[in-house]
């Protein structure tokens, strides 16, 4: 076909086959001119920038090369980047000033981390991670037993942040018996009750939430956002389960406040990532602790290239792009 518009893959392969398989690569190939058999890790190579030169799409997923403005200075026919993962912050900014948009499937990866957290949230409801710890050490248990303070019914459950992802998982907890509040700078009272919570300030909801899940975007002012005092304030028994960054999360405070005993932790992510073989997070037995596998992983890439074969389409018949990037709200964006 010799309409389809001219575009050029730049990510780690490994990525290219489990993001575009079929019949993700036949439909991107129907509307781009983009050859799978060459996937950019750099723009310094002969046929790479051959292509780069034509090219009026970039294809980007997670390890693609910056781009930067000699980049653009070498791409003139570009306009668009279509990101088939999540943060942009890696794109310069040169980008947006020379009108080209950018797609990211922030979105399509918000779905597992918000089904991820969900689980959490209603396993941690239940106690499971605290009684199973207990069930492995006694090796027994007594038929029905009355496990006081667990449950879901009435639990109030904190987000901190109404990104993409805390938005999904407000909306996964509709059907559930919770009371839900939110804290974020950015929301107001009625969009929050709108979205099914209640606006509080961040130390009001860290002192009145059962359960906290982290889903506020990394950056300089959130740095550490959840720190010792904060941590202090929360309620005995209460569970904080962040998915986030591990940068929002003071781990030396983390680490003194579950020595205690008096709280417990779902960490899918950690400050360093990862963590050194020592580090005591792995030790301590109210700390469930999985390897930063929230987002997309195995067939779940597929929707991520999905949601990137359906913008591609859009752009192709001169469609409106339903997720381009609005470069105004970069400063407030993970």
């Amino acid at each position: 076909m010799t309409d389809r518009i001219p575009g050029l893959f730049a990510m780690d392969p490994v990525y290219l086959p489990k993001l575009f398989a079929e019949p993700n690569l036949s439909r991107l190939r129907a509307v781009l001119d983009i050859d799978p058999g060459l996937v950019a890790r750099d723009f310094g190579d002969d046929r790479t920038a051959a292509a780069l030169a034509d090219a009026e799409v970039i294809v980007t997923g997670w390890g693609a090369p910056r781009l930067d403005p000699p980049v653009l200075a070498a791409a003139p026919k570009l306009r668009a980047v279509l990101h088939a993962a999540g943060s942009v912050q890696w794109i310069d900014r040169a980008v947006y000033e020379r009108g080209i948009a950018v797609v990211s499937a922030q979105q399509a990866n918000a779905v597992p981390v918000a089904e991820y957290t969900l689980g959490m949230i209603l396993l941690a409801g239940k106690d499971v991670f605290g009684l199973r710890e207990r069930f492995r050490i006694e090796r027994g248990f007594v038929i029905g037993e009355d496990h006081g303070g667990t449950g879901n019914f009435g639990r109030t459950v904190g987000l901190i942040g109404a990104s993409r992802i805390g938005r999904r998982v407000l909306e996964l907890l509709r059907p559930f018996d919770f009371e839900v509040l939110l804290a974020d700078p950015h929301v107001e009272a009625d969009e929050a009750a709108r979205l099914g919570a209640r606006l509080v300030s961040l130390d009001a909801l860290m002192a009145g939430a059962d359960i906290v899940s982290v889903h506020a975007p990394d950056l300089p002012e959130t740095r550490r956002l959840v720190n010792a005092e904060r941590l202090a304030a929360m309620k005995d028994g209460a569970v904080l389960v962040n998915t986030a960054r591990g940068s929002l999360v003071d781990t030396d405070a983390l680490v003194a406040e579950l020595a205690t005993g008096r709280i417990s932790a779902i960490l899918d992510v950690t400050d360093p990532e990862p963590l050194p073989a020592d580090s005591p997070l792995f030790d301590l037995p109210n700390l469930f602790l999985t390897p930063h596998v929230a987002g997309s992983q195995g067939n779940e890439l597929a929707r991520m290239g999905r949601f990137i074969v359906e913008e591609a389409e859009r752009l192709a018949a001169g469609e409106p792009l339903l997720h381009a990037v609005d470069p105004r709200l970069l400063s407030i964006q993970a």
